[in-house]
């Protein structure tokens, strides 16, 4: 199984944002530190899913098991729910491609134990055109 750790920054709310993926499991070990343009740290959040979904499907990895520390997106995926509408799309784009999957899992995790994607996602906040 392919473990997917997700983290989405902010420097602001809203702000110049980023998404880190860390992935490893299998024998690969994969560091992706995305830039995302201005958006809350919600949104990053989200953004980070989605980009980490969308490399697992690149790459054909069809059995994942997601860590987050945001459990904004951790209950959304559990209740297939949003409170905030603005979020809806997000939540159904994630929904759409988790169910590309062959196995799709989402645990939130403490942010301690999220380091490595931490730190990939603030990379990635200061890789933004400012």
């Amino acid at each position: 199984m392919i473990e997917v750790y997700i983290d989405g920054a902010s420097a602001g709310d809203p702000g110049p944002s980023g998404a880190g993926v860390f992935i490893k499991g299998n024998g690969i070990v994969e560091k992706h530190s995305i830039p995302l343009g201005i958006m809350t740290n919600h949104e990053a959040e989200y953004y980070a899913l989605l980009k980490g979904l969308e490399i697992c499907i690149t790459n054909n990895y069809r059995v994942v098991s997601f860590r987050t520390d945001s459990q904004l997106v951790d209950r959304a995926i559990a209740k297939e729910f949003v409170k905030n509408k603005k979020f809806a799309p997000l939540l159904e784009k994630a929904i759409k491609l988790s169910n590309e999957l062959d196995l799709f899992f989402l645990k939130w995790i403490p942010s301690t134990q999220n380091k490595v994607a931490d730190e990939l996602a603030r990379q990635a906040v200061r890789k933004n055109d400012m």
